[in-house]
């Protein structure tokens, strides 16, 4: 038996007037990841879904480019006009046209499940329906469209057009639905906008079809809260903490440790392994990977970063797009960015930047020191105070170290500049010329002791 082929829409073209953001709602950040990341995730993982498209319409340019860089594989549907869910099904329409099923949904439910889209899929196949769509009993009813089951029949009714006998209903309209290609078609082409908002409603095809007979059915939600939409600040923490709550949870029961549940910060993306401790006031953010016996200390911030076995980030420590070795030490107070790689064993400590660099294996670059657009060797010493001079007032320039050097304390290293293997400067030197290996350079100013200055000084009466 050929298995059905099965098509999602998400309506992502609305504005979200009562965010009150001058972005598209859907991508509004949760967890610093876009609204509409997490429905796109959500559908990603239904095995036997063929194909996603989301439409768009409101500020489109932003939401499409985001679906280009992330989510190449999405289609984008423009909805140039806001008439309605109704509406943009229909848009949509010539795109799923080609599936037996279409998934549609909002691109604002940040919190429903891969495995409760799949349940919904799967019941509505195997029942041959021609629609069915999920519901909830939420906890407040106000502001959700009400399921009305009456006699066999079903019809969903959005709360301004609701009467007051209909408000009392606590069973709520999800907004997901799943239909029979050809009779969602076909009944798109029947509904009207003869309501209070003067729109044409996805949820009339529900009443439509179930008013001719067609099999309609509603699944009631397990977990209310997976049906919790996005719609204004207030909702968005919500949402965010719910989020929250249910990933660290998940990493819990991989075998992570962490010492304050809440103060613990971790998007959707990242990846732990098990035997990581995390302190209090950690945040990990985008695709972060952070292996096996690796520690996180408090108020340090990872955004997509690498973090290798049993490597310890200190306290107050920043990293972006870099990685952090095997064994290797980072922080406290270090800001490291920019696709630097901290490799097996090295050290970064206290108030030190690293930026697009390379630190060597075992190499130290203990305190107080700027490392920019520069690659350190092994098992060299960067000393207290010492600058990489990268940028000549036009373009960036690369420094090069070798291994085994020692870079003496407030070393200014002018690029481009290389100092070769096991070669030293003396400290507080300016490095404008390659350093051969081996050799030491020494770049000041030399040294004149005024004999008798301060007396002097003293007579004319100045202070010192």
């Amino acid at each position: 038996m050929v298995k059905p082929t099965v098509g999602a829409v998400v309506l992502a073209a609305g504005k979200g007037t009562r965010m009150k953001s001058s972005r598209p709602k859907v991508m509004i950040p949760l967890l610093e990841e876009p609204i509409l990341y997490y429905p796109l995730k959500a559908l990603s993982g239904v095995p036997f879904l063929q194909d996603i498209a989301v439409i768009v319409g409101w500020k489109k340019e932003e939401v499409e480019s985001y679906l280009r860089v992330s989510w190449p594989q999405v289609v984008a549907i423009t909805q140039e006009q806001q008439f309605g869910t109704g509406h943009a099904a229909q848009i949509a329409s010539s795109w799923f046209s080609k599936y037996d099923h279409v998934v549609i949904m909002p691109g604002d439910v940040p919190l429903v499940e891969s495995e409760t889209l799949k349940s919904l899929i799967e019941e509505h196949v195997e029942k041959c329906s021609d629609g069915t769509f999920l519901a909830f009993c939420p906890s407040e009813v106000k502001g959700y469209g009400r399921v009305i089951v009456l006699d066999g029949k079903v019809r969903i009714v959005e709360e301004k057009d609701a009467t007051e006998e209909e408000k009392k209903v606590n069973l709520a309209n999800a907004g997901i639905y799943v239909f029979k290609t050809e009779s969602l078609i076909k009944a798109l082409g029947e509904i009207s906008n003869n309501n209070a908002q003067g729109e044409y409603y996805l949820t009339d095809v529900i009443e439509l079809l179930s008013m001719k007979g067609k099999a309609v059915r509603v699944k009631v939600l397990e977990d209310p809260s997976e049906a919790k939409g996005v719609n204004s600040p207030s909702q968005l923490i919500e949402a965010s903490e719910t989020m929250r709550v249910k990933i660290i949870r998940k990493h819990l029961e991989n075998g992570v440790r962490c010492d304050d549940f809440a103060s613990l910060w971790i998007g959707p993306q990242v990846i732990i392994e098990p035997d990581v401790r995390l302190a209090p006031s950690v945040q990990l953010w985008g695709k972060t990977f952070v292996s096996c016996g690796s520690e996180i200390g408090s108020y340090s911030v990872l955004r997509n970063v690498q973090v290798g076995p049993k490597a310890v980030v200190k306290e107050h420590v920043v990293l972006e797009n870099s990685s952090v070795g095997e064994g290797a030490t980072v922080g406290p107070f270090a800001y490291v960015r920019e696709s630097s790689v901290i490799e097996k064993q090295a050290f970064v400590g206290k108030f030190v930047e690293i930026k697009k660099s390379k630190i060597g294996r075992g190499s130290k670059v203990p305190h107080h020191s700027y490392v920019g657009d520069a690659e350190v060797g092994s098992n060299t010493n960067i000393g207290a105070g010492t600058i990489t001079c990268n940028y000549d007032g036009k373009k960036k320039n690369k420094t090069v170290i070798g291994d085994n050097c020692f870079i003496g304390s407030d070393t200014m290293l002018v690029a481009p500049v290389t100092i070769g293997d096991g070669a030293y400067t003396g400290a507080g030197s300016v490095i404008t010329k390659d350093v051969p290996p081996g050799n030491l350079a020494i770049g000041r100013a030399k040294q004149k002791n005024i004999e008798g200055w301060i007396k002097r000084r003293e007579k004319r009466g100045e202070e010192i």
